[in-house]
C-alpha cells in the first residue's frame, strides 16, 4: 500500500469517492510511513487512532451514499501550534508540554468536518519563531532532502519544518502551516512543495496559539497547487470568534484554476535582485520569467522601494507583538510551573519562564519588550510601523502597474543543521523575500522550480493583490506545469 503515500489530496480524494481504495487503506498507508520516519523527527506526537476514525467515518458515509466532503478521506499532518481537543498542543515549547486543549481551532475544525483524519501534530520552531526548525523544545526536525554526495543533515526550513518536511518525504499527502513572516513559504521552497499564505484574515486565528497577531495567518502546504487551493477551501472562511475574520465568502479557488495568463501583467521587483542571493535562485527566477511569459502574461518592471526596511521593521514589530502575546505563560493558570522552595509570585513567575522559554524566544521577547518600553517606543516601535506603512503602499502603488509579482522565496536553498544557529541575524536574513507580503497582508505562495547545482529544491513567490489567491494560484499553476517538478527525496531514513 506504499503506493497510497504517493498520492495527494486530490488523488485521494477522488479515489476514495470513487471506490479504487477505501479511506481507511490510505490511513494505515500514511500512519505506517509516519511510524517507519521517526529520524527525521517530524512529528512531536502522532495520532494514528485519530486518521483511522475519520477514515472509517468516511467509508461509512460513502457506504450509506451520503455526500462526502472536500476532503474526505485525505489524512494530514496538524502543526502543532492549532489547538487540539484531547491531544497535547505544546507550540513545540517546553512551557506548554502537556497540555491537553478542551477546544479545538477553528481551521483544523473545519479540516476535520470536510472529512480529514489527523497523523499528529507536527515539529516546528518554539512558538513558530524560527526559519530552520531549530528551537523546538522537542529536536531538530531533519529535511529528507540532502545534497549530493553528502550525508549532512539539512534544515526543512521554519518554522513550519515539521510540515514541511512529513509533505516532501510522503509521510503526508498535505499539512497545515502558519506564516507571520515566511513560515510556510521558505520551508515548502527548501523541501520542493507547494505552500500558500492566504490574505491576512482569510483563516481564522482562533485556537491557534499567537505569536504576532497581525502577522499569524495560517494556510496548506502540499505537493502541488491544486491540493492547496483544495486545502485553502476547506479552511477558510469566516469566524465570529476572531475578530480579524473578514467576512467574506469561500471562493472556489480549486475548481477556478487556469494556468493561461493571456492579459495578465506580472511585476519584477529590482529591488528583490540582492547581494549574496545564490546564483541558482536567480537563474530559477528569470525561468520562471519566461515560463509565465510563455503562459501569456505580460512581465514589466516594478519598484517597490521599501523593500531594504522591511526586514528591520519585521524584526521589531513581529517581537512587540510576541512579548505581549507570551505575557499569559506565567505558570498561574496552564503549562508548566517552576515553584522553588520558599518561592513569592514573582520568583515564580521568573522561574517558570527561564524554564519554558527557549534561547531564541527569551530572545524576541526581550527584543519586544524593549522596543516596546518608555522612552523607546516612538524611537522603534512606530518608526517600524510607519515602514509598515510605506511597504503596504509600495504594493497598493505596484497593482497599478500588474496583477501578480514574481520573486524568490528564499535567497538560497537548504542549509546544513547547525549552519546558522551562531548568528541569528544571517537566520534572519533569510526571510527577506518573504516578509514584505506579510508585512502588507497580501496572499503569496511559493512553488517548486527546479533543483540546484547540489540536487535541492528552490522555489519561487507569487505575490498578489489583497484577496486575489485566485490570481496567486494560477500563476502559480503556470509555473508548476511548465516548471515539470517531479523530484523528490531519496529515502535514507
Amino acid at each position: 500500500m506504499s503506493e497510497l503515500t504517493q498520492l495527494g489530496v486530490q488523488a485521494i480524494r477522488d479515489g476514495v469517492a470513487g471506490g479504487t481504495f477505501t479511506a481507511r487503506e490510505v490511513a494505515e498507508a500514511c500512519n505506517a510511513a509516519v511510524a517507519d520516519a521517526a529520524t527525521l523527527n517530524a512529528f512531536i506526537v502522532t495520532t494514528p487512532d485519530h486518521a483511522l476514525a475519520a477514515a472509517d467515518q468516511v467509508d461509512a458515509d460513502r457506504a450509506a451514499g451520503r455526500p462526502l466532503g472536500l476532503m474526505a478521506g485525505v489524512p494530514i499532518g496538524m502543526k502543532d501550534l492549532f489547538a487540539t481537543r484531547g491531544v497535547q498542543t505544546t507550540a513545540a515549547s517546553h512551557i506548554l508540554e502537556g497540555f491537553t486543549p478542551q477546544y479545538e481551532s477553528t481551521v483544523s475544525q473545519r479540516l476535520w468536518d470536510a472529512g480529514a483524519g489527523m497523523l499528529g501534530k507536527l515539529n516546528l520552531d518554539q512558538f513558530a519563531m524560527g526559519s530552520s526548525n531549530e528551537t523546538s523544545h522537542f529536536g531538530d526536525v531533519v529535511s529528507p532532502w540532502r545534497r549530493s554526495g553528502s550525508t549532512a543533515g539539512l534544515t526543512p526550513g521554519g518554522s513550519s519544518g515539521g510540515s514541511s518536511a512529513a509533505v516532501a518525504a510522503r509521510l503526508a499527502p498535505a499539512a497545515t502551516g502558519t506564516d507571520t513572516g515566511g513560515s510556510i513559504r521558505q520551508p515548502a521552497a527548501l523541501t520542493g512543495i507547494c505552500g500558500i499564505k492566504p490574505t491576512y484574515g482569510r483563516c481564522s486565528r482562533w485556537g491557534i496559539v499567537a505569536f504576532a497577531s497581525s502577522l499569524d495567518q495560517a494556510g496548506p502546504m502540499a505537493r502541488n497547487v491544486t491540493d492547496c487551493a483544495l486545502m485553502l477551501q476547506a479552511m477558510g472562511g469566516f469566524d465570529p470568534k476572531d475578530s480579524t475574520s473578514l467576512d467574506l465568502p469561500v471562493p472556489d479557488w480549486s475548481g477556478a484554476l487556469d494556468a493561461n495568463l493571456a492579459g495578465k501583467r506580472v511585476g519584477i521587483p529590482r529591488e528583490y535582485r540582492m547581494d549574496g542571493t545564490d546564483a541558482a535562485i536567480l537563474k530559477a527566477w528569470d525561468d520562471g520569467i519566461g515560463w509565465l511569459k510563455d503562459a501569456g502574461a505580460e512581465v514589466v518592471d516594478i519598484s517597490l522601494p521599501h523593500t531594504e526596511y522591511a526586514l528591520p521593521a519585521y524584526y521589531i514589530i513581529a517581537p512587540a507583538e510576541a512579548s505581549s502575546n507570551l505575557a499569559r505563560y506565567d505558570g498561574v493558570r496552564y503549562g508548566l510551573r517552576d515553584l522553588p522552595q520558599g518561592a513569592n509570585l514573582q520568583d515564580m513567575y521568573a522561574a517558570t519562564r527561564a524554564a519554558g522559554f527557549g534561547d531564541e524566544v527569551k530572545r524576541r521577547i526581550l527584543i519586544g519588550t524593549y522596543v516596546l518600553s518608555a522612552g523607546y517606543y516612538d524611537a522603534y516601535y512606530t518608526q517600524a510601523m510607519k515602514v509598515r506603512a510605506l511597504v503596504a503602499r509600495d504594493f497598493a502603488e505596484a497593482w497599478d502597474k500588474c496583477d501578480v509579482i514574481l520573486a524568490p522565496t528564499a535567497p538560497t536553498a537548504a542549509f546544513a543543521l547547525g549552519e546558522k544557529l551562531s548568528d541569528p541575524l544571517a537566520m534572519y536574513l533569510g526571510d527577506v523575500f518573504s516578509v514584505p507580503a506579510s508585512l502588507a497582508g497580501l496572499p503569496a505562495m511559493s512553488v517548486p522550480a527546479g533543483l540546484d547545482g547540489a540536487g535541492l529544491p528552490l522555489g519561487l513567490q507569487l505575490i498578489g493583490r489583497p484577496l486575489d489567491e485566485q490570481g496567486v494560484l494560477n500563476a502559480a499553476l503556470a509555473i508548476e506545469q511548465r516548471a515539470g517538478f517531479t523530484a523528490q527525496p531519496d529515502r535514507w531514513w
